[in-house]
């Protein structure tokens, strides 16, 4: 009896667009892809960030081109991905946290959150599939939610409704996408030590609270994603869609 054959985890060939890279975990994301073979473009507002993240990558041997975008402008961000695409893969890492009590909440911070996390998100998500659509190609489109999107948390009420809100997109773009053969998911970290999560970690308050929840018993880094970006974008994660992949170290295990 012949044996099954595992699947590859391999991107070579594929064309991958990664946002939010010049920071965090979009940065992280980015190495992963590119190292497991991937021809990169990595997309943020920070060109200076961009050019040393691809000129790090192009010296390990990896591909990167560099795309300075703001995805919150809706009209150049379609316009720039329709440009430099078609895109195989989708890992979007761009948002943004603003936290505060409910009570206390602004509509400029409202607004702002909103704007990167939902509409920013799904305007982006919906760009790449429609490239895919328009060129008879499959596809795996992954954005960063978080935990926080399967539970709520002090002081995070918008974000938290923002990343709800990306996990419900994600299954219904799932739905509509999946006879295209194009996959879409979330990945959804816990508090992973970054630019973004340094004022959570600061308070050292919140910062026990973090740890109390974390059941593997450590603050989660970049790297930490990585696998789970590759895995998604990769082939053997074929039949995986509409679902998410919770990175949490446990949390939401209650």
């Amino acid at each position: 009896m012949s044996l099954p054959k595992t699947p590859s985890f391999s991107l070579i060939g594929k064309n991958a667009l990664i946002t939010g890279a010049s920071s965090g975990i979009g940065r992280a994301c980015a190495v992963a892809l590119a190292m497991a073979g991937a021809k990169t473009t990595i997309a943020a507002r920070r060109t200076s960030a961009l050019v040393a993240l691809a000129d790090d990558l192009e010296n390990a041997g990896a591909e990167a081109r560099v795309l300075t975008m703001d995805v919150c402008d809706i009209d150049a961000m379609q316009e720039a991905v329709a440009s430099a695409g078609p895109f195989d893969i989708l890992v979007n890492s761009a948002g943004l946290a603003r936290h505060s009590p409910s009570l206390a909440t602004s509509e400029m911070d409202f607004d702002a959150v909103t704007a990167i996390n939902i509409k920013a998100a799904y305007f982006l998500t919906r760009t790449v599939a429609k490239g895919l659509v328009d060129g008879h190609r499959p596809g795996s489109l992954i954005n960063i939610s978080s935990q926080m999107a399967h539970v709520g948390g002090m002081e995070r009420s918008v974000y938290c409704a923002t990343k709800h809100a990306v996990e419900g997109f994600t299954k219904s773009m799932a739905i509509e996408l999946g006879g295209y053969g194009i996959r879409v998911n979330t990945i959804c970290p816990t508090f992973i030590m970054t630019e973004l999560t340094r004022p959570t970690f600061d308070d050292p308050q919140k910062r026990a609270w973090v740890e109390s929840k974390i059941k593997l018993g450590r603050i989660a880094e970049v790297e930490d994603v990585m696998g789970a970006a590759v895995f998604l974008a990769s082939d053997a994660s074929a039949m995986i869609t509409g679902t998410s992949l919770l990175v949490d170290g446990g949390w939401t295990a209650e």
